[in-house]
């Protein structure tokens, strides 16, 4: 496992860059828009990464990553954070470009901002590096299902399959099974798929009350009018790794936020 380097922190609030230069990645699979009934397809996949170089034997261990923490004040599956501190939650499905998620994560860096990444298993097969790098940036790091597919349409044994074989994936590579669960292909885990996730060791599922529908590729003018038209303090909001949308309206969706003085957070900072 190789240790990235995050840049050091601004000692001062910096212009944001940008992002429109990033928009060439490869497209991702996203989940659905709240309320939606149909599924929309994946594109793609990016080539395979070439596997990473071995970390010499006298480099430090990395230490484990937090485990999930259960919230005596929030529901089951949670939505949305207090509504008493200008907080908010950006949370990414994780997937796709491993460089195009690293300029990302190192945007929301560059302007003060830490994220939520829920990653597919797959992904991190693919690119393991890509999990000690979003926890060295200071962001969350959760399991979004081993395959990314439509999990509350499964059996109890497959959904079992898929939230299990993300969070082993986790536990090898960060010594933690992750801080969060989002089920895949909906915004709203089933009864059955909700109890799985406890069974595996997620007190709470993690919904969110603000989608971006970056994944219908709507313009990146449309992906930051769709989270500020219904953000406010305490929201969590859904977006995605890899769509050009999303790349090209990251720096302005921050700079919004800020302007509004809402700080992008952690979920686990939001709720804590």
């Amino acid at each position: 496992m190789v240790r990235v380097t995050t840049p050091p922190p601004p000692t001062r609030r910096t212009a944001l860059r940008s992002g429109a230069a990033l928009a060439a990645g490869t497209l991702t699979a996203g989940c659905s828009a709240a309320g939606a009934a149909a599924h929309h397809v994946t594109p793609p996949s990016p080539p395979k990464s070439p596997a990473p170089a071995s970390v010499s034997a006298s480099a430090p261990a990395a230490a484990p990553a937090p485990a999930p923490r259960h919230f005596p004040a929030q529901p089951a599956e949670i939505t949305t954070g207090p509504r008493t501190h200008p907080h908010v939650a950006l949370t990414f499905h994780g997937q796709g470009d491993p460089a195009i998620a690293n300029s990302l994560l190192g945007e929301a860096e560059r302007a003060g901002a830490k994220v939520t990444v829920l990653a597919v298993g797959t992904w991190l097969d693919e690119h393991p590096a890509v999990a000690r790098r979003i926890l060295d940036g200071g962001h969350d790091l959760g399991n979004h299902t081993l395959r990314h597919v439509d999990i509350n349409a499964m059996t109890e044994a497959d959904a079992d399959a898929e939230i299990r074989g993300c969070a082993e994936r986790l536990t090898r590579l960060t010594g933690s099974i992750g801080t969060w669960f989002r089920p895949s292909r909906t915004p709203r885990a089933s009864p059955l798929v909700a109890r799985l996730a406890r069974r595996a060791g997620y007190p709470h599922v993690l919904s969110y009350d603000v989608d971006s529908l970056d994944f219908t590729s709507p313009g990146a003018p449309a992906v930051t009018r769709n989270v500020m038209d219904r953000v406010r303090a305490g929201s969590i909001v859904s977006l995605h790794f890899g769509y050009p949308d999303t790349v090209a309206a990251f720096p302005a969706l921050l700079h919004e936020l800020d302007r509004r003085g809402l700080r992008a957070v952690t979920t686990t900072e939001l709720l804590s």
